[in-house]
């Protein structure tokens, strides 16, 4: 279901006029213009490193652009200030994590020192309680968001933008929000999104799941190298289309297919019985070459499960074993000692170091191979990591540069080419492409199916159906913590893997999605 587009006659919300920034060395934005409508959702697209970030940076107030202006109109067509008329929910989503849920909704409403008073606990409780309820998920609200998951957080600072609500003439801005939703949760989102812009406001939506733009928005503003290369309505495009765009040439078919045949091999990772609060008894055989697929919704068990096999999340029960000998359960530095590998779904805060340069993040698993003694040896450090960047198609080609500094999709490639130097036997890869363009995405995705096609091990945890659907010999889907589902062969695809993750039919699955957006209208009546 997409939204009505918005007429042509609206009222201009948001005007951004020629917006030009510079970086030593880079033209981030070269004068970029665009406009938004009340009413009207846009898509603003662009390959990781488009100027996409920076632009929205700017609308921020974060970055001051060198030359243009941007404007909030409004209702009356007369300027805002953008402080008041401009929303926010960002990649990095801007929570603190030593905060609750509660304390965290509450900042929006107290941003200065005048605002600032004892909370009303039970009052402020019950608020954070009705509106994540919307989204159909049971959050702790009085535990720090640092203790909930991917998707628990990004719920909240959705619920936060839209609980700061006051006027139908503001602009959401929404930046990748969707990373690590699933399927319910992802139509209950659009169903609110749908219904801010019904109401008058402007929405820029920012994805790299490109059927979610031609399901959601009414136009399209594509930047490309930081010039803006497009801005038509959505309508009569499709996914192939959208990536012609973004990348300036036609869409590939996506990343090489795995082999048909399944290794037959023993084992190389055994899980028997592994258990957690979410998960129970899981069992998971996967032999040299091969890629398993987890999928599942939030609180499933999908998310925790690398960190069980890993170690780095405690379990409760179960045994995990490498060609047979188990590994020291909670301990991922006995995992790395027999060959297992795990990249998080949390590259930011887990995958790598932000403030260290790229040589720095590629060679720390295994500085000992480049000693001699107690001294480095530099040159065999730097040329490895060269080769390295080069095969991952790491741009720009600048190891000594700090990792923050590098878009999203160059980031995960750094963290995969960290593991994949090692040498490793088994790969956990949690959300491989979350947050990362299409063009980085296949690359990421290749460079999987070629770790596999060289004999590891992987294990790929994913709310991304796509991520599922290319990589993938075999799919366990995940439901309330059990195995309810293994596809193979063609029954890996979008549609099935949608069905079996909530349990339902097609039918049914349009059914939810009608009542998330008759369950909105109504408490926002």
């Amino acid at each position: 279901m997409t939204t009505s587009p918005a007429p042509s006659d609206s009222p201009v919300i948001l005007t951004v006029d020629r917006i030009s920034k510079s970086f030593p060395g880079l033209r981030a934005l070269d004068e970029v213009s665009l406009q938004v409508r009340s009413g009207e959702i846009v898509a603003l697209l662009g390959q990781n490193g488009s100027g996409k970030s920076t632009l929205v940076k700017i609308l921020a107030g974060v970055y001051t652009a060198e030359s243009g202006s941007v404007v909030v109109h409004g209702a009356d067509g007369e300027p805002r200030d953008p402080a008041e008329g401009l929303h926010f929910i960002h990649q990095d989503l801007g929570l603190i994590p030593t905060l609750t849920t509660v304390e965290n909704l509450a900042l929006g409403k107290h941003a200065s020192l005048r605002d600032l008073a004892p909370l009303r606990r039970r009052a402020e409780r019950a608020t954070a309680d009705e509106l994540l309820s919307l989204f159909g998920e049971h959050v702790d609200v009085k535990v720090p968001v640092g203790q909930l998951t991917d998707a628990q957080r990004t719920l909240v600072a959705i619920a936060r933008a839209l609980s700061g609500w006051t006027r139908s003439d503001n602009v959401l801005v929404l930046d990748e929000p969707t990373a690590s939703l699933n399927g319910e949760e992802v139509g209950i989102l659009f169903a609110a999104v749908r219904e801010v812009a019904k109401a008058g406001a402007g929405v820029v939506f920012i994805s790299h799941r490109l059927d979610e733009v031609t399901d959601l928005a009414d136009r399209v503003v594509v930047l490309r190298d930081g010039r803006l290369v497009a801005d038509q309505p959505s309508a009569g495009l499709d996914a192939s289309s959208l990536a012609a765009l973004i990348t300036g040439r036609e869409a590939s078919a996506g990343s090489a297919p795995v082999a048909a045949d399944v290794p037959t091999a023993a084992p190389i990772l055994s899980v028997r019985g592994l258990a957690s609060p979410k998960l129970h008894g899981f069992d998971l055989d996967v032999a040299p070459g091969e890629v398993v697929g987890v999928a599942g919704s939030l609180g499933s068990g999908r998310e925790e499960l690398a960190g069980l096999i890993y170690g780095s999340t405690r379990r409760t029960a179960g045994t995990v074993a490498i060609d047979g000998v188990p590994v020291k359960p909670d301990h991922p530095r006995a995992s790395r000692a027999v060959g297992v590998a795990s990249i998080p779904a949390d590259r930011r805060r887990e995958g790598g170091v932000m403030t260290h340069s790229v040589l720095e993040n590629m060679t720390l698993p295994d500085l000992g191979s480049f000693s001699r003694g107690p001294q480095l040896i530099r040159r065999a450090q730097r040329e490895e990591t060269t080769a390295w960047a080069s095969r991952v198609g790491l741009q720009p080609p600048n190891i000594d540069r700090e990792l923050g500094l590098f878009s999203g999709g160059n980031q995960q490639k750094v963290v995969i080419a960290r593991w994949l130097r090692t040498k490793p036997r088994v790969l956990l890869v949690a959300e491989p492409t979350q947050g990362v363009d299409v063009g980085a995405s296949e690359a990421i995705r290749q460079l999987i199916v070629d770790a596999a096609a060289d004999g590891v091990a992987v294990v790929v945890t994913s709310s991304d159906n796509a991520d599922l659907t290319r990589m993938c010999h075999r799919v366990l889907v995940l439901r309330e913590g059990e195995v309810a589902a293994e596809l193979r062969g063609d029954d890996i695809n979008g549609h099935r893997l949608t069905q079996e993750c909530l349990g339902m039919s097609t039918d049914d699955v349009l059914h939810v999605m009608d009542e998330a957006t008759t369950t909105w209208e109504t408490t926002h009546a």
